[in-house]
């Protein structure tokens, strides 16, 4: 598939293109669809060490992601994947509260489900989604 747009954002985002062979994010059309996002610094890749601290990490890499790929960030997120170890009231609450605070003038739709495992031993949470950027796929083609 080369001729879709693949974006891995410094730090975290090449060494896993590197050492994984995956991108965090692929242009198709005018959506962004963006790889899970976990609640690492995105610099040196370590994890914060509390779930609550995860998920917050978590979006402000979607936000990373999604600007890195050319996107506005979340305010163009219309779905919603979210991964969680554990999921409980707690989890949700967290996510709710960023989700008013990264989306205040919307409500995408998601999918919340609690796993065994994630990537890595010290993950607690990974977030995927997919955004709608109709202005930047004319530009993201013009640099074709």
């Amino acid at each position: 598939m080369s001729h879709l747009q693949y974006y891995s954002y410094e730090g975290v985002g090449v060494n896993n293109r590197q050492n994984f062979s995956y991108s965090q994010a692929v242009r198709v059309g005018d959506r962004i669809e963006c790889a899970g996002q976990g609640g690492w610094d995105p610099k040196t890749g370590e994890f914060y060490k509390e779930t609550n601290a995860q998920i917050d990490q978590a979006f402000k890499n979607v936000e990373l992601n999604l600007l890195d790929a050319g996107g506005k960030g979340w305010s163009q997120v219309y779905r919603v994947n979210s991964y969680h170890l554990p999921l409980n009231d707690e989890a949700v609450a967290v996510m709710v509260r960023n989700f008013r605070t990264y989306m205040p003038d919307h409500q995408p739709i998601w999918t919340c489900v609690g796993v065994t495992r994630l990537g890595e031993d010290d993950m607690r949470v990974e977030i995927e989604v997919v955004a709608h950027d109709s202005e930047g796929a004319v530009a993201a083609q013009a640099k074709k």
